[in-house]
């Protein structure tokens, strides 16, 4: 696990910064209580403004003489261009050719250089922690302890704002966040259980868990929920992931779709695909009596929100 000191460091260093997200109560029709943890509230819409300000603002002067550096899908772009911008540095972004224009025209609006390259050179650079011709230091979006730990104050807050929850449902992109929020909830309720959701069009945690948790790859297609779902989980981070997880589920696009309209309908709330996984995942399943569910964020063009809120699936 992170060690709890280190995330609740890291809560310090983003006093300020990320905002302490409120926890609201869905009104649905299920046996049980579903809360959700609105991370899509944070500056830059998504909780990974915890993570990229948690390593950018506890690197040094020379950890930060050639910039930053990133791949990322958009929203660890984003963090990572908001927070390079308060230090003063340059941001350089990868992204997939995929990546939605609300995302790169929200990197650009913060300062951010964005490189457009195709999935599999996108996750090279992933993989590798560079991408040739950039300098800087490289801020993995999931691959980085203090990312995290930032991940991490997540839980703190849940622990402060719910008591006696019995599930915590987490969308899946590479681990980063379950690990990080798993590793703050199970230091003082290891009861808790922790489940990830990744969409049907690229599943490697809900693969390897259905393997006896020998990692596996599966077929990736690219898809509007472009914030989650890969083709093999990524080994260190998987390390920290499978000893926190309880399972873990694979959510069919038109069940994301409902879930975004959902959000919409009863919370007033606009999720984007990876932000509606997590609940799309505890309306399908049975988790708990008291589940809590992390929404992600909200980065969603608005054509394809347009589509499901008309009752399509993008």
């Amino acid at each position: 696990m992170i060690p709890l000191g280190e995330i609740e460091r890291a809560r310090e260093v983003l006093d300020g910064l990320a905002v302490r997200t409120p926890l609201v109560r869905l009104d649905a029709d299920t046996d049980g209580e579903i809360w959700l943890k609105l991370e899509l509230l944070q500056p830059v819409r998504s909780f990974k403004l915890r993570g990229a300000g948690n390593a950018v603002l506890q690197a040094t002067n020379g950890d930060l003489a050639g910039g930053v550096l990133t791949a990322s899908a958009g929203n660890m772009a984003q963090g990572l261009s908001y927070v390079a911008r308060q230090r003063g540095v340059p941001a350089t972004i990868v992204v997939p050719e995929h990546a939605p224009q609300t995302k790169i025209d929200a990197i650009e609006r913060y300062g951010g250089r964005v490189i457009k390259v195709p999935y599999d050179e996108w996750w090279q650079a992933m993989v590798s922690g560079s991408y040739p011709g950039v300098d800087g230091l490289f801020v993995h979006p999931v691959d980085n302890d203090r990312v995290m730990a930032g991940n991490g104050t997540i839980g703190l807050e849940l622990l402060e704002q719910l008591g006696g929850f019995d599930a915590v449902v987490v969308p899946y992109g590479g681990g980063g966040l379950v690990s990080g929020i798993a590793s703050a909830v199970k230091a003082t309720r290891p009861d808790v259980r922790f489940f990830a959701a990744e969409p049907a069009t690229g599943a490697p945690a809900a693969a390897t868990f259905a393997a006896g948790g020998a990692p596996t790859a599966v077929d990736y297609t690219a898809s509007w929920v472009d914030g989650s779902g890969s083709r093999e989980v990524i080994p260190r981070v998987w390390e920290h992931a499978s000893q926190l997880l309880d399972g873990a589920f694979s959510v069919p696009l038109d069940e994301v779709a409902a879930g975004v309209r959902l959000l919409a309908e009863r919370t007033r709330v606009v999720a984007e695909g990876a932000g509606a996984l997590a609940l799309a995942a505890a309306l399908a399943n049975d988790v708990g009596r008291r589940v809590v569910c992390i929404v992600s964020g909200g980065n969603i063009d608005t054509g394809v929100l347009t589509r499901i809120l008309v009752g399509e699936t993008p």
